[in-house]
């Protein structure tokens, strides 16, 4: 079994200096900590995997393809592969967990 606490993940996320941790890589799934502070943007581009957002805090709207919603703490968000994708308008610093499917390349 592999465990993590999210403090415990935070904190190594924050100093390694990213926004982003990957914490888990499977064979068919991978894992991470994306951080993204309140006012900052998103430098986002396409990934070639599918991805599900869970946010674990803060507030922002996401946009993917041409649809767009805000998204808060327990929101949940699939994006398909190679759809282009951001967060913005982050009002609250924003974590969120993020896994890909096949593991991110």
């Amino acid at each position: 079994m592999k465990a993590f606490r999210l403090e415990e993940l935070e904190a190594e996320r924050a100093a390694n200096d990213g926004a982003y941790l990957q914490f888990l890589r499977e064979r068919n799934m991978s894992a991470g900590l994306y951080a993204l502070d309140a006012g900052s943007s998103d430098p986002q581009a396409p990934h070639q995997q599918d991805e599900v957002y869970l946010v674990v805090s803060g507030r922002a709207s996401i946009t993917v393809g041409v649809e767009t919603t805000q998204v808060a703490r327990g929101s949940v968000v699939y994006v398909p592969a190679g759809v282009p994708h951001k967060f913005h308008h982050i009002t609250e610093d924003l974590r969120v967990m993020v896994i890909f499917s096949p593991p991110e390349s």
